[in-house]
């Protein structure tokens, strides 16, 4: 029977001390002085003479760039602030709103009210118009109506997508300008 060979392990993070791989690399202090380019044992006896470990962060660079830091507040600071700009970005949603083709003056204004509010919060709007029974005859009766839509949110919203069947129903989408 066989066995797999031995691996290291999936490293999350940056690589440090004994991780780093290159035989060289270029190395910052705590202070962020240059010390120029050193041997990676050389420059990790230096950095555990200070108390810190030596942490590879530009590793793409040639050599690598290496700094004196302490690696677990390295890690701790770099999460924090992938969790800030997480909670700091917005998702955009898609709101729907439904008619009919022959929908009152009224509740057409309501309806559009709505969707100038979710547009005003950065969101999508994808307009369904249903039909039933004859009305499917009628599809011009749709058209003109999400025409219509269309011309009154026009400052405010552009057309992603435009009018189409599928079905028994007519879709559009609008999207914040």
């Amino acid at each position: 029977m066989m066995r797999r060979p031995l691996q290291a392990p999936a490293m999350n993070g940056p690589r440090f001390n004994e991780f780093i791989t290159s035989p060289k690399v270029r190395v910052i202090d705590g202070e962020g002085e240059n010390l120029g380019v050193m041997y990676t044992r050389e420059a990790m006896d230096q950095a555990k003479e200070v108390g810190l470990d030596l942490v590879e962060v530009s590793p793409n660079a040639d050599p690598p760039v290496a700094k004196f830091l302490d690696v677990g507040k390295f890690k701790y600071e770099a999460q924090k602030k992938a969790n800030l700009a997480r909670k700091s970005q917005k998702t955009q949603e898609i709101k729907e709103i439904k008619m009919r083709p022959n929908i009152d003056d009224h509740d057409y204004d309501t309806k559009m009210k709505k969707v100038h509010d979710f547009i005003g919060e950065g969101d999508k709007v994808k307009i369904t118009l249903r039909f039933r029974g004859r009305e499917l005859s009628h599809g011009q009766l749709g058209m003109n109506l999400l025409k219509r839509v269309q011309d009154d949110s026009a400052e405010v919203a552009k057309v992603e997508a435009y009018p189409r069947m599928e079905g028994r129903q007519m879709l559009m989408v609008l999207s914040p300008r």
